[in-house]
């Protein structure tokens, strides 16, 4: 009888070591995410090309005609050629799908498909086209990118989510891309 005892006091140590562990690791698994900043798109623009409305909403295409890629884990250039397909809605919100191409510093080529969202009243909207510099809390401006490569370097970017913070200038946007971790 004191076999089966010592069996169970056993099982039971046992049993409590592994739940032990296992609440360790749920612990470290289970931590919220965080954002680690990436790399910032700072892209030139074209005028938007304007449809006009097209029955769910004003159409527009902005060319993306260059810029730089600076940051802890990517340096390089925006190549010309991408574009931001849009469509303003009636309620002022700017659906917004960017496709373009960074070259890395070492020759890789990334491609980016970044749909998002921009949001601001029918006023702010009026000076960001005018030109005018508007800061970026009068306005919301993010995207949730997708990244791809041949790059054995990058293909990580193909493994991981992003989500950016976008900053509209005059001529052109500043883009933050963060990893969520």
């Amino acid at each position: 009888m004191s076999i089966s005892r010592r069996k169970a006091l056993s099982a039971g140590v046992a049993a409590g070591v592994a739940a032990l562990t296992f609440n360790k690791a749920s612990a470290a698994e289970s931590k919220d995410p965080g954002l680690e900043f990436v790399f910032e798109v700072v892209a030139t623009l074209e005028k938007p090309l304007i449809f006009g409305q097209t029955g769910i909403g004003e159409r527009r295409i902005i060319g993306i005609t260059g810029g730089t890629v600076k940051g802890p884990k990517l340096n390089g250039v925006v190549l010309p050629g991408g574009a931001d397909w849009q469509i303003v809605r009636e309620d002022g919100v700017s659906e917004i799908n960017a496709r373009y191409a960074i070259k890395a510093d070492d020759g890789a080529l990334i491609y980016i498909e970044a749909p998002g969202i921009r949001e601001a009243s029918p006023a702010v909207i009026k000076r960001i086209n005018s030109g005018e510099i508007v800061d970026p809390s009068e306005y919301y401006f993010r995207t949730t990118p997708r990244l791809e490569t041949a790059s054995e370097k990058y293909a990580w970017m193909g493994r991981r989510l992003f989500v950016c913070k976008g900053i509209r200038h005059p001529d052109g946007v500043e883009i933050r891309y963060y990893m969520i971790t």
